[in-house]
């Protein structure tokens, strides 16, 4: 029976780690000679052995110069899956947190957390890289990192065709570009290496990574093919005249106007601009019955053709106008609100008709987020604000308000440029809101009136859910106005 050496130095594995064994016992591993020498010195043996007496050292497949290792190569994968790991931990965490704290349906905020909990995921398999490009002392260390690149690959295509859709220009394209290339190489190179092997039970581990995959693929489908609730938008909206009041020692007289809006449906909304305006128009009589023969000349004095045999419809001039709610101000569901005008006239005002018309553009809150900084107003004629100045005599006088606005699925906002809502108010022209990319970056402002991309403004207004609701009411002067002429 020869003598038991030893040390056995086992051969190569396939990364070019070599178990070192004494008396029946693994006490470590080894890439190269040098660190052989440095294992066995720390187990006592001393430097002057001789490492070639087969006495001493066994050597299997392959002698004391066999050390396949390449350590420049293995370091740099290790890297590339780290950085890889780690970029697609952040991704899925900017992807989701928003979603996870601020969407307004429970449905959402589920999607956002589980696109929170894939990003620490992939944070643990970024911490056993370490360990599976290296000694291997997890058994479990390869089969994290095949998860977290297996959770990498469907996220980066998605966002990659959310990103067709458009094809804009976004920063976060730098990133899901490449991260789904990295996805496609380091599932290929860990299956390759069937990285799942040493795991305690690799069924259950196949199962857990199915499972893993379909709930991503469920939650991915949901962000990107789920439209908000169709539950319509239902308001209460009204404009009520109330009782004049008229005083003998006065020349003039108060008509008390009321605003009232409720949001009557489920959802709530954003308001991004209002509008009140009070009208004041006279009519002639036209006892021959010739309204019906120059109703299209009337026709310029109203909003609506039509046409009246007895009397003839005159300019309107408005006697007040502002607004009501306010933009950036939200209803939420159920919530209601009035608000009391008081409109003055002279007593001898040539007006025999009073109407009313007050107006909303609104947003639903499940389609999108609007920015706090959107309800401070700037002024256009504020040659201290360069970024929202246009002169008066080119674009009138106007109050602007503008701020970002996101989707409630963060994964559109991730794939697209940034949208900016805009709204704009004046006596002359009333109330306009405007959605789309412009960020008031530079002159010519489109929303004056110079550039609008009608296309843009139009689907963004849709994806959004803005629209508008407006109300009116009329009222006689005839007894508490005494005009021109009456007696």
């Amino acid at each position: 029976m020869g003598i038991q050496p030893w040390v056995i130095v086992e051969a190569p594995d396939a990364r070019g780690l070599r178990k070192v064994v004494i008396n029946g016992e693994v006490v470590g591993s080894a890439w190269s000679f040098d660190e052989l020498v440095r294992i066995l010195g720390r187990l006592g043996h001393p430097p002057s052995m001789d490492m070639d007496d087969p006495a001493t050292v066994l050597w299997r497949g392959g002698d004391r110069a066999a050390w396949p290792d390449r350590p420049w190569r293995r370091r740099a994968t290790a890297a590339v899956m780290l950085l890889g790991l780690l970029a697609s931990a952040v991704l899925h965490m900017l992807i989701g947190w928003p979603d996870a704290l601020k969407a307004l349906t429970f449905a959402q905020r589920i999607v956002g957390a589980i696109f929170v909990l894939a990003g620490l995921v992939q944070c643990v398999a970024a911490a056993a890289v370490f360990d599976h490009f290296g000694r291997r002392h997890a058994r479990a260390s390869g089969a994290l990192v095949l998860l977290g690149a297996f959770i990498a690959l469907p996220t980066s295509a998605t966002l990659i065709f959310m990103w067709l859709e458009e094809r804009e220009y976004t920063p976060y394209l730098l990133v899901f570009v490449p991260l789904s290339l990295w996805s496609v190489w380091a599932l290929f190179l860990l299956v390759r290496e069937k990285a799942w092997r040493g795991v305690p039970q690799p069924k259950k581990f196949a199962a857990g990574v199915l499972f893993s995959g379909l709930l991503t693929a469920v939650s991915l489908a949901y962000s990107t093919m789920y439209q908000p609730t169709a539950e319509p938008i239902r308001f209460v909206l009204k404009a009520t005249f109330g009782r004049p009041q008229t005083d003998t020692d006065s020349d003039y007289v108060a008509v008390p106007l009321t605003l009232y809006v409720k949001n009557d449906g489920g959802i709530p909304v954003y308001i991004v601009n209002d509008d009140y305006t009070v009208w004041g128009s006279a009519f002639s009589r036209s006892k021959e019955g010739e309204g019906l023969r120059n109703w299209a000349q009337d026709t310029k004095f109203r909003y609506v053709p039509e046409a009246e045999r007895y009397a003839r419809a005159s300019d309107r001039e408005v006697l007040r106008t502002g607004h009501f709610y306010g933009p950036g101000a939200w209803l939420d569901a159920g919530e209601e609100f009035s608000s009391q005008k008081v409109v003055r006239l002279p007593k001898d005002a040539p007006y025999s008709e009073l109407e009313a018309t007050v107006g909303m553009n609104y947003m639903r809150k499940d389609r999108g987020r609007i920015e706090d900084r959107f309800g401070s107003p700037v002024f256009s004629w504020d040659r201290n604000n360069r970024r929202f100045y246009c002169p008066p005599e080119k674009c009138g006088e106007n109050v602007v308000y503008h701020g970002r606005v996101l989707h409630n699925n963060n994964l559109v906002n991730v794939t697209r440029r940034p949208r900016y809502i805009t709204a704009i108010w004046s006596p002359r022209r009333g109330p306009s809101v405007f959605i789309s990319s412009f960020d008031f970056t530079r002159r010519g402002l489109y929303v004056y009136g110079e550039s609008i991309d009608k296309a843009e403004v139009a689907r963004e207004k849709n994806r959004f859910g803005t629209a508008m609701i407006s109300a009116n009411a009329k009222l006689l002067t005839s007894g508490f106005l005494t005009r021109p002429g009456d007696g």
